[in-house]
């Protein structure tokens, strides 16, 4: 079973801390397998770490999060070799590919270097619904805002462009995000930009922005956009989108 048109859920959280683990995964996590349509047996999803390293102590925590949600959980590593035989055969089987955060230029050269980018294209038009947090939400836009060269945020152009849009993460808890948005925006090296606070997610069908979820109540996604600031030049304009409540 697969969505029944390609789908990404976009996010800046899906994780909260366990009673008895480390963490667990919250109501984005389970709303990326809701996407799917799974039903009648345990949802398959894989996790990719590529950003940070495929560090295997996180992947054992996402292992015991994946036991107590469920899960049929499984694990895409590239380093220092793919672990799956024929990774696109295991992408292709998945109800959910979940990504990491951490490094998204890494990511996207890793990526590239593998021909991922061109399989998970190809899930992504099949059905299966690509998912993830941070570097794993910028990664499926045109580019976005990152530390993946140092303390100091930069631009970043050269995503996978599946959306048509940048992608700005951690809009609310990391303070210089929000201004730099709103500067590369203005400026015209970031187009029309979708952000998300932490907890929240953006549903997308094909390339079309279907609805903004959270997981955390109060927090907000919002759409930037160039303007023209009654003649003073380039601005930024920002729309705020009011998610729907996952619980």
């Amino acid at each position: 079973m697969t969505a029944d048109q390609p789908t990404i859920l976009a996010t800046s959280g899906g994780y909260q801390p366990g009673s008895r683990t480390r963490l667990e995964f919250n109501a984005l996590v389970h709303h990326a397998v809701e996407l799917s349509g799974v039903s009648g047996r345990a949802p398959r999803v894989t996790h990719l770490g590529t950003a940070s390293g495929d560090q295997r102590w996180l992947s054992a925590e996402l292992d015991e999060a994946a036991r107590l949600a469920g899960f049929d959980f499984s694990h895409l590593n590239l380093f220092s070799m793919p672990n799956q035989a024929d990774p696109e055969a295991h992408l292709l089987e998945q109800d959910v590919v979940w990504v990491n955060g951490g490094s998204v230029v890494n990511l996207l050269a890793v990526w590239r270097a593998h021909e991922l980018d061109r399989i998970l294209h190809r899930a992504w038009q099949q059905g299966v619904v690509l998912a993830g947090i941070s570097a794993g939400s910028i990664c499926w836009f045109q580019g976005g805002t990152t530390d993946s060269f140092g303390p100091e945020l930069r631009a970043v152009n050269n995503g996978l462009a599946f959306l048509p849009y940048a992608n700005g993460v951690h809009y609310d808890s990391e303070e210089r995000r929000r201004p730099l948005v709103h500067r590369l925006v203005a400026d015209g090296t970031l187009g029309e930009t979708h952000c998300t606070d932490d907890g929240v997610g953006l549903v997308y069908h094909g390339t079309e922005l279907v609805e903004a979820v959270t997981e955390v109540r109060g927090k907000g996604a919002y759409i930037v956009t160039a303007q023209d600031a009654d003649g003073r030049g380039p601005a930024a304009s920002e729309l705020r989108l009011e998610p729907r409540f996952l619980g």
